[in-house]
């Protein structure tokens, strides 16, 4: 298909990005450019503390050299980073990535059971963890190849006295910390004073080489190891740099991170604003939005990210309308679809547009972004960015004509060459000439914008249509009375399945029988809802994503 979607490419940002890519052999080198260029700028903050781009340099140096040499770890080897939104996790990223390691991400409020997996999956050697999650650990350590652990406290970072204060707090008043006892585990605050940074071997790190074991999967079965190498890190930073450029200010911008590092989307971000000397405001519990409000009221932020139901957590909170918006060049909305009427509510109390993004964790994560010149939400996740194909193809594999719907496959530097030991899953999502199948339901118009249906596992089968729930959604979200919506499939004899809406009130004079007259306005009789069910909040990922699958059981 014809890359019909440049000639809408804002002015400056170029169709390929082969040329920046020369610069780098891998996200190392990448970093050690950053740590020159803005060495005295601040890179990250937590909770009142900063640290300077050459205090993350020595301090990863140090890292880097304690796991060379004290845990004798080589290039190559699995290293996994359990830990929240805090100073210690980009000491570790960094010092992990410049040691020629692998990096493995690990949600911090996993179970046993999901923790055992990953690290016997990835067959990780040492893992870093906070202490509130060291019991998790303790039940399944010694079904695992880990051998060395390195724990840590939420304040660890933050200095004295505060530090001592928030641990105080944290184990004692909120009681968050389970008992724990993991024989030769040791502090990461002793292992850094153990890592001499003169001793730190940088290895030779080719773009083939694997910077990351980034797991997805797991809300639909056993999690999956997305092999994500450097070459494909350095390309999507590479890539979203260039289509943020027009706007850009190195050492100037100032980026909101409530979403975790440890997820794809939030993970390059962050990596893309430290390019260019961006600070990274790390938000530590964003579900305490009042909290999450006061911090952001301290600063004159040029760039916030978040997904869907955070926004719309945001805007119902009466506090948020006293934020400063005035500095803001960029609301960036990814992780999941974001609803026109969270966007029209945001563009209304900000000033601002919510600009959608697309991609997925196989993609590094970037594929589609909006312009960032757009007036108003236009319900298109963008377009394909700089050195990246997109094309809608049918079950068979073939490709469609503009306007058609089917599967978004994706080809492009940034898509991972395939799933950690397996082989069968990868063949499954590449197609023979190389594409990516995302699963996600899509459509582009004439102007190469595309627009998501939905994700093709969710997908409603009634009396032989085919519903989409991200469609419902939207409109039933739109109903002044609702706060959050969820639509799946329910079996039914008459029609194969039926569909039932999951909704937490904004009011609760709200009735099942307003919605469904309220769906009959705005939708076609066989996407009418049958069944509703009022719940006090709906079941959600740690990244705040509304998990469907846990209501069709």
């Amino acid at each position: 298909m014809e890359n019909i979607w440049t000639k809408h490419y804002q002015n400056g940002v170029p169709f390929k990005i082969d040329e920046l890519m020369e610069k780098y052999q891998s996200v190392a080198d990448v970093l050690d450019e950053s740590f020159k260029d803005y060495s005295q700028r601040p890179a990250f903050h937590c909770m009142g503390k900063s640290l300077t781009y050459s205090e993350i340099d020595l301090l990863s140096r140090k890292f880097a050299s304690y796991l060379q040499h004290q845990v004798g770890l080589r290039k190559g080897d699995r290293v996994a980073i359990m830990l929240p939104n805090i100073l210690q996790y980009p000491v570790a990223l960094f010092g992990i990535l410049r040691a020629g390691m692998v990096v493995v991400n690990v949600n911090p409020l996993y179970t046993a059971r999901e923790l055992e997996h990953q690290l016997k999956d990835s067959g990780a050697k040492t893992i870093i963890i906070f202490e509130s999650a060291c019991h998790t650990l303790e039940a399944i350590l010694s079904k695992t190849e880990v051998k060395h652990v390195i724990t840590t406290s939420i304040g660890g970072m933050l200095g004295f006295p505060k530090s001592l204060l928030v641990d105080l707090v944290i184990k004692h008043v909120k009681k968050m910390v389970p008992a724990w006892k993991i024989d030769k585990a040791i502090s990461f605050s002793q292992a850094l004073r153990i890592g001499d940074e003169a001793t730190f071997l940088k290895p030779s790190i080719a773009q083939s080489d694997i910077a990351f074991l980034q797991y997805t999967g797991g809300t639909t079965g056993v999690a999956k190891g997305a092999i994500l190498t450097h070459k494909n890190i350095v390309a999507n930073i590479c890539q979203a740099r260039a289509w943020l450029s027009p706007i850009l200010v190195k050492g100037e911008e100032i980026i909101i991170s409530p979403l975790p590092l440890y997820h794809i989307f939030s993970l390059t971000v962050s990596c893309v604003f430290a390019t260019v000397g961006g600070v990274n405001v790390l938000v530590t519990n964003p579900r305490d939005l009042p909290g999450f409000i006061k911090e952001l009221k301290k600063w004159k932020f040029t760039v916030i990210t978040g997904v869907n139901t955070l926004f719309n957590g945001l805007l119902n909170n009466p506090k948020f309308k006293e934020v400063d918006f005035s500095s803001t060049k960029i609301c960036l909305g990814g992780g999941m679809a974001v609803q026109k009427a969270v966007a029209e509510r945001w563009q209304s109390v900000t000033g601002k547009v919510l600009i959608e993004a697309y991609g997925l964790t196989e993609t590094s994560p970037a594929a589609c972004i909006n312009p960032l010149d757009i007036k108003a939400f236009n319900g298109f996740i963008g377009l394909p960015i700089s050195s990246t194909d997109v094309v809608i193809k049918d079950d068979d594999g073939k490709t469609l004509e503009v306007g058609a719907t089917g599967e978004i496959c994706i080809k492009g530097p940034q898509v991972m060459p395939g799933y950690w030991q397996r082989d069968d899953e990868t063949a499954k999502v590449m197609t023979a000439d190389g594409f990516f199948k995302s699963g996600d339901i899509g459509v582009m118009n004439n102007d190469g914008f595309i627009k998501i249906v939905d994700r093709k596992k969710d997908m409603i089968l009634v009396s032989g249509f085919n519903v989409y729930p991200n469609e419902i959604e939207d409109v039933v979200s739109q109903h002044p009375k609702v706060f959050e919506v969820a639509a799946v499939g329910v079996a039914d004899e008459k029609t194969t399945e039926a569909i039932k809406l999951f909704v937490v009130k904004k009011d609760p004079t709200l009735t099942a029988e307003e919605l469904v007259a309220f769906c009959r306005e705005n939708l076609t009789n066989y996407k009418v809802p049958k069944l509703v069910e009022f719940r006090t909040e709906l079941p959600k990922s740690n990244v705040g994503k509304i998990l469907r699958k846990d209501l069709r059981v």
